[in-house]
């Protein structure tokens, strides 16, 4: 299925938002509205770093044992993580223990700690489009990757941040709202209050 489709109550929704009930509340309350502030796009960032080769709800799922680990994901805080951090983490199963994925979380940390409060934000956003492509009608119109994904990932990537290749950019651009790939259909494409 790759068009909007009713989900529980009635309403239109992107067909992947029904596949569970955390899937679900995150379509619904979360994906595609805009996210703001260093810490909580340092967190999407690497919650998005840790799903690359995995589906998204096994980050989900583990998205509050992620949030323990990295210590709510607060910038300052990881930053001060050491190695003796780094053992625990890739003994944590709370969280995806990768060492490649835990490494990069508390080097792009530590970078990130060294930026003026605010310029994770105005650089990640500075790559939303000027202007909203055409609304998809069907998940095969949604692209994995766009122009300004590319480009946001270079910048990263030249600021010293890592594991952000052009999709992993461009999934955070979506999750954050950058962009707006809900469906055409879907009851949630338009911004509504939290």
């Amino acid at each position: 299925m790759t068009a909007a489709a009713a989900g529980p109550d009635g309403l239109l929704r992107c067909p992947w938002g029904l596949s569970t009930q955390d899937y679900l509340a995150y379509h619904d309350t979360e994906w595609g509205r805009p996210v703001h502030g260093d810490d909580a796009l340092y967190e999407r960032l690497c919650l998005e770093a840790f799903q690359s080769g995995l589906s998204w709800i096994t980050i989900l799922r583990r998205r509050e044992g992620f949030r323990k680990a990295f210590a709510e994901f607060a910038i300052a805080a990881v930053a001060g993580f050491g190695p003796a951090d780094a053992e625990r983490l890739m003994a944590d199963e709370g969280i995806i223990r990768n060492r490649a994925k835990i490494e990069a979380t508390l080097a792009n940390a530590k970078v990130l700690a060294g930026w003026e409060p605010g310029a994770l934000d105005e650089l990640v956003w500075s790559y939303a489009p000027d202007k909203p492509g055409p609304a998809p009608r069907a998940l095969t119109q949604v692209p994995a990757t766009t122009p300004e994904s590319t480009a946001l990932s270079k910048a990263l990537k030249k600021a010293g941040i890592r594991f952000v290749g052009p999709t992993t950019a461009y999934a955070l651009m979506q999750a954050c709202g950058l962009v707006n790939d809900h469906l055409a259909d879907c009851a949630f494409r338009d911004p509504r209050p939290a």
